[in-house]
């Protein structure tokens, strides 16, 4: 009975406090340092400023191009885009080649 007693308040005095200790040094170890802690918020958030800079230039880039595109949709197409089309295409010759564009013609 005596021996009983002296591990139940061995355990209870020592082991409880000290696995209580652990557990509560493991999730608070992670709560700082793991991949979803604290210390990694400054960084997530550097990396979604980073993220949203990218998608206003790609939203930026979709809206140039799908109003260049209804430019080309509609009944005729835009003349001034149809000779800026029609420069670039026909002004690009051979790599070294330089096309120089006449006044008049």
């Amino acid at each position: 009975m005596r021996i009983k007693r002296s591990v139940s308040r061995f355990f209870t005095t020592l082991v409880v406090p000290a696995l209580t200790l652990a557990v509560v040094g493991y999730f608070g170890t992670y709560a700082i340092w793991g991949n979803r802690g604290i210390l990694m918020l400054e960084d997530t958030q550097a990396k979604l400023g980073i993220q949203q800079e990218q998608l206003a230039q790609l939203q930026d880039s979709r809206q140039r191009l799908e109003h260049r595109i209804a430019l080309m949709e509609k009944n005729g197409a835009d003349p001034d885009l149809v000779e800026e089309l029609a420069r670039g295409q026909l002004m690009d010759g051979a790599p070294g080649q330089v096309a120089v564009p006449r006044a008049g013609h």
